[in-house]
């Protein structure tokens, strides 16, 4: 699994629409998603193990987050036919083992995660209340397996600036992870 990082930040970028079947049988559009106060839209799968060192984490903060009006969706991108653990119905099973409070959805098309520009798992695309790009970092510094207890929890902090004031922060660290999986073009 190549490991790759998340690019720098592309300050006021619009978030892209989408139309995706969630977990919980039910599609989810953009609008839906949205906070008051912003949106996390997280790049994830089932397998990979820098999503599964922290995936408790994101639980956690998207929880935290929405007490500040800022709402999460997590949306797998991979190549299910190439990595079955992704499939749909491991997704479902993966969602309710981890509890989570937020739709995940399914980009069986590739498009969604092609139009973000997503890289890895997990990436992460902290939005502000008007839906621009202001947090492309990490979560915090775990990798392949879980930082400190007590690590800084750089996205949460950096999401609550982005509710409070709609300007992230100028420092960010890149997320690292697995790579996309996608399907070959030919």
């Amino acid at each position: 699994m190549a490991r790759t990082e998340t690019p720098i930040c592309d300050f006021g970028q619009p978030a892209v629409e989408f139309d995706l079947p969630g977990t919980d049988g039910r599609n989810w559009t953009l609008a839906d998603c949205r906070g008051p106060n912003g949106l996390l839209v997280m790049f994830i799968c089932n397998h990979c193990p820098y999503v599964r060192a922290v995936v408790d984490r994101m639980v956690r903060d998207a929880m935290a987050l929405r007490d500040q009006g800022v709402h999460t969706v997590a949306i797998s991108s991979n190549d299910t036919v190439a990595y079955p653990d992704d499939s749909f119905d491991n997704m479902q099973l993966f969602a309710e083992q981890h509890g989570f409070t937020f739709p995940y959805l399914f980009d069986e098309s590739q498009e969604v995660g092609r139009a973000y520009g997503a890289v890895c798992t997990p990436d992460f695309f902290g939005y502000n209340a008007d839906l621009e790009l202001q947090y492309r970092g990490r979560l915090d510094a775990s990798g392949r397996e879980p930082g400190p207890s007590d690590a800084r929890r750089e996205l949460y902090e950096a999401m609550v600036q982005v509710a409070g004031t709609g300007r992230g922060p100028a420092e960010q660290v890149p997320s690292m992870g697995c790579s996309i999986k996608w399907r070959d073009a030919g």
